[in-house]
């Protein structure tokens, strides 16, 4: 029997409370609205943690949505695994995502399209408390009135990997692709924003691999940077910062950064 995934880090990464979190998303993406380039992004990559430490630079990838809202009706939403190990990249065998916000529904068709992949399994326990998809949703669900979800939990897998996967999900202007990815973990303030820069430069050179020390969604973040020179998609930086600058120590910090994939290279040239 195909269930709901019910939230599983409302109240610890952000609010439990739909008011308070409708409250918080909103001022984060007027915040982020305020200096938002005009680009319509084919992918982006953003940050996953609690929202007071990377919120923010999360906003900043998902206020870009709100030109092209209307016509987005999925979302393919690639993260990595942080408690449960996995082959390949990981359906959740279930029929809809559940935020204090309300309900996603799964795209069936979408996960029947890729069911029979060989990298691709299905792992509800890989799903259950992971908060690298989980925490997108409230933004996703703020900003697009009307589309479904295919989360994969990405596990021990090739670049190449993923990116067949991707090719297979592409689609057109309503489909929208996510990568979630913090980037370096628990380094000194000065030694994280150097690796930091270094990843995005990587990321925006379309150059990999990204390793899992730059980056802890680096497996997917790798996929799509393959499936994005396929395309000839155009990066840009959007936000990059760390937990040192939002809300903790600067002793050990954790870097977020939020990058756009445009279909659109003219935008370079001005």
């Amino acid at each position: 029997m195909q269930s709901i995934r019910p939230a599983a880090v409302a109240g610890m990464f952000y609010p439990g409370d739909p008011v308070e979190l409708t409250h918080d998303v909103d001022a984060m993406l007027a915040e982020a609205e305020a200096r938002a380039p005009h680009f319509q992004p084919k992918a982006l990559i953003a940050p996953h943690a609690g929202y007071i430490y990377s919120g923010p630079v999360a906003a900043s990838a998902y206020s870009l949505l709100k030109p092209v809202a209307q016509r987005i009706r999925r979302v393919v939403l690639l993260g990595p695994t942080h408690r449960v190990a996995v082959r390949g990249l990981a359906l959740p065998g279930a029929i809809a995502f559940s935020t204090p916000l309300g309900t996603i529904a799964i795209d069936e068709a979408a996960a029947q399209q890729i069911a029979g992949m060989p990298q691709v399994t299905v792992s509800p326990q890989a799903h259950a408390l992971e908060h690298s998809l989980e925490v997108h949703l409230p933004f996703l669900q703020t900003m697009l009135p009307d589309f479904k979800l295919l989360p994969l939990a990405v596990g021990m897998a090739s670049p190449e990997e993923v990116m067949e996967v991707l090719e297979t999900l592409w689609g057109g202007d309503e489909t929208l692709i996510v990568i979630s990815s913090d980037l370096s973990h628990f380094l000194p303030y000065d030694l994280a924003k150097q690796m930091d820069d270094e990843t995005a430069r990587a990321i925006l050179h379309l150059r990999q691999p990204v390793s899992h020390e730059q980056a802890c969604g680096g497996t997917p973040v790798n996929g799509l940077i393959l499936a994005a020179r396929h395309h000839h998609l155009t990066p840009h930086l959007l936000d990059l910062r760390n937990s040192g600058d939002t809300a903790g120590s600067r002793d050990s910090v954790v870097g977020y950064g939020a990058f756009a994939f445009t279909e659109e290279a003219a935008h370079e040239r001005h």
